[in-house]
C-alpha cells in the first residue's frame, strides 16, 4: 500500500494539474460520435478541395448553391450515425428530416456550411453537427477542415477549441466590438431591416465582418475571436451547434427581441453579455424584431431550444 501511494504522490509531484486533469476529463459517448462523423464529413471536403471544378453543382434558389460534395459529406456523416444510434432522428440540410418526428433525440447536420466559399477556394467553410434530446441542445461540433479546428460543446461541460477551453471575449462595450453577420441575397427575404441595423452596426461598432458560414462565425463568437453575431432566416442545421458553444462559453443566444426561439425563427443574436445587452437595444431603437420567420420554416420540422 505505502508502495502505491508514493507512486501516487510521484505522478501528483511530477506532471502539472491540468495535465492530469485533461487526461481523466469525460466526453460524452455523442459527442466523439459527433466528432467521428464530423471528421468523416470533413474529408470528403478536403478530398474534392483541389477539384472543385469538376464537381457537380446546382442552384437550389437563387445564389443558393448545391454540389456533390454537400451530398457525399452529409452521407458519411450520417452513415456514422446511424451505426451508433439507428432510432435517432436527423435533420439535414441536403437529405431533410428522416427517423420518427417524435424521437427523443434528433441530430442537425449542416454537411457543408460555407459552399460558396468551398467552390471559391474561400477557406471559411465547416462541417456542423448539433443533437438535442427532447428538443434540448445537448452535444455541439463544428469541424473546420482546412484548418483542421475542432470546436465542440456539452451542455453543462463548456465549449473548447482543440481540446483546450474557450470562452467569449471580454468585450463589454458596443463600440470596440468587432462584430461578425451574414444575409442572403437569394430573394426571399426582405433586407430592409437587415440594412437598418448593418448601416447603424456599421458606424456605431468597433467593426463589421462577413465571412458566409453563420456556424463558423457563432464558433468564432465562442472562442472569442468574435464580440458578437448577429443573422436573419437561419435554418437549424446553421445555428445549432454554434448557439449551444457560445452558451457554454459564457455568452448569451436570443432572438432580436431576447426570445428564446431563434432555432424555430432563425432569427439569432449572439455575443458577450454587455454586448448583447446593447445589441438588442439597438434592435429595439430600430424596431427591427425579424419576426417574420425565414424561408423553409413551415417544414414541421422545428426544434425550441432549452439549452439554457
Amino acid at each position: 500500500m505505502e508502495t502505491a501511494l508514493n507512486s501516487v504522490r510521484a505522478v501528483l509531484l511530477f506532471y502539472p494539474p491540468r495535465l492530469l486533469l485533461a487526461a481523466f476529463t469525460y466526453m460524452h459517448p455523442m459527442l466523439n460520435i459527433a466528432i467521428r462523423a464530423a471528421r468523416a464529413g470533413g474529408r470528403v471536403l478536403t478530398q474534392y478541395m483541389d477539384r472543385v471544378d469538376s464537381l457537380q453543382t446546382t442552384e437550389k434558389a437563387k445564389n443558393d448553391f448545391v454540389s456533390e460534395v454537400d451530398r457525399r459529406s452529409e452521407a458519411e456523416i450520417v452513415a456514422v450515425l446511424r451505426r451508433s444510434y439507428p432510432d435517432h432522428a436527423i435533420l439535414g440540410e441536403e437529405g431533410g428530416a428522416s427517423g420518427a418526428a417524435d424521437a427523443e433525440f434528433k441530430w442537425f447536420i449542416d454537411p457543408l456550411d460555407g459552399t460558396t466559399n468551398y467552390l471559391h477556394g474561400f477557406p471559411a467553410y465547416c462541417v456542423s453537427i448539433a443533437v438535442a434530446q427532447n428538443r434540448r441542445l445537448e452535444q455541439a461540433v463544428i469541424y473546420n477542415p482546412f484548418t483542421q479546428e475542432l470546436f465542440t460543446a456539452t451542455r453543462g461541460a463548456g465549449a473548447t477549441l482543440d481540446e483546450k477551453r474557450i470562452r467569449v471575449s471580454k468585450c463589454n462595450s458596443i463600440d470596440s466590438a468587432l462584430l461578425g453577420t451574414g444575409f442572403n441575397n437569394n430573394g426571399s427575404q426582405s433586407q430592409s431591416g437587415y440594412l437598418r441595423t448593418f448601416r447603424e452596426y456599421n458606424s456605431s461598432a468597433g467593426n463589421l465582418r462577413r465571412q458566409g458560414s453563420a456556424a463558423l462565425d457563432l464558433a468564432y463568437v465562442a472562442a472569442g475571436r468574435l464580440d458578437g453575431f448577429w443573422e436573419f432566416g437561419l435554418q437549424p442545421w446553421d445555428s445549432a451547434a454554434g448557439a449551444l458553444m457560445v452558451r457554454e462559453a459564457g455568452g448569451l443566444v436570443g432572438t432580436m427581441t431576447g426570445k428564446d426561439d431563434w432555432l424555430d425563427s432563425g432569427n439569432i443574436v449572439a455575443a458577450t453579455p454587455r454586448v448583447y445587452d446593447s445589441m438588442l437595444r439597438t434592435f429595439a431603437r430600430l424596431k427591427v424584431t425579424g419576426e417574420t420567420p425565414g424561408p423553409d420554416k413551415a417544414s414541421g420540422h422545428q426544434v425550441q431550444d432549452k439549452s439554457s
